[in-house]
């Protein structure tokens, strides 16, 4: 089921971005995560997010199993999503934080497993802030063993020097929750809060740099402008010339 899914979604999201490419600076600390039971926490812009999120983890996290919560009435909807590691939440009543403790505890005690949380718990932009995170993260934080790692991951999805939008993503600087065993509910809110921001700010100004050269592509979508590429294709073809579909600097 799984390689299946992502042979479907590696052309899905070619046709829907020119690249998907990460800080390349930022690559280095995942060199240091081994097989500490893994969470990643990201910032959440858009409905991409857990596309993202899925294909990163194949490829950066490799032999870690993807897994995240999703509302349970859309899980009930969409039953498949199961099968690729998404675990339904009831967010409607009390006993939905529970189900979520015990199932996020389970996934990061058994070997491979990678959760994945967007703790702002609703759409925000890229560029916000002030969005406060819900309580379940730092909550499931306090209760997580010290050989435990948790990784922020900045995402943003920008428009370059082409039709499609660039996918950019960068990750923080590791949290080994060892270092931090004496932190209760609220020291956890704080530190994951200021992390992700820290990430978010780090990753904005390379966005406004435009400049591709400090990020790794990940993954190489369409790329031209459609309609414009058939008179600059003639053109070029007229003077011999190879025609060159970017219109800016190449990601390598």
């Amino acid at each position: 089921m799984q390689r299946g899914f992502h042979a479907f979604i590696r052309p899905f999201l070619q046709r829907h971005f020119h690249t998907i490419a990460a800080d390349r600076a930022s690559l280095a600390v995942l060199r240091s995560l081994g097989d500490a039971p893994l969470l990643v926490f990201g910032n959440h812009p858009s409905w991409w997010d857990p596309l993202v999120a899925h294909y990163v983890c194949r490829h950066y996290f490799e032999g870690r199993q993807f897994y995240a919560p999703i509302d349970a009435a859309a899980l009930e909807q969409y039953r498949v999503f199961a099968k690729l590691g998404f675990f339904g939440v009831d967010l409607k009543h009390r006993r939905g934080a529970s189900t979520f403790l015990r199932t996020s505890l389970a996934i990061l005690r058994s070997p491979g497993g990678s959760l994945w949380l967007t703790p702002e718990g609703r759409f925000a932009d890229a560029r916000d802030t002030s969005a406060r995170f819900q309580p379940g993260i730092a909550h499931l934080c306090t209760r997580l063993p010290n050989h435990a790692v948790v990784l922020p991951m900045a995402v943003e999805y920008v428009f370059w020097e082409e039709r499609l939008p660039e996918c950019l993503i960068r990750f923080g600087e590791p949290i080994h929750c060892g270092q931090f065993g004496n932190l209760d509910k609220a020291g956890w809110q704080g530190k994951l809060f200021a992390a992700l921001r820290e990430t978010q700010g780090q990753l904005a100004a390379a966005s406004i740099a435009r400049d591709p050269q400090p990020f790794e592509p990940l993954l190489s979508g369409k790329k031209g402008t459609g309609l414009y590429d058939i008179f600059r294709r003639s053109r070029q073809a007229l003077r011999g010339a190879r025609f060159r579909a970017e219109h800016g600097e190449k990601f390598n």
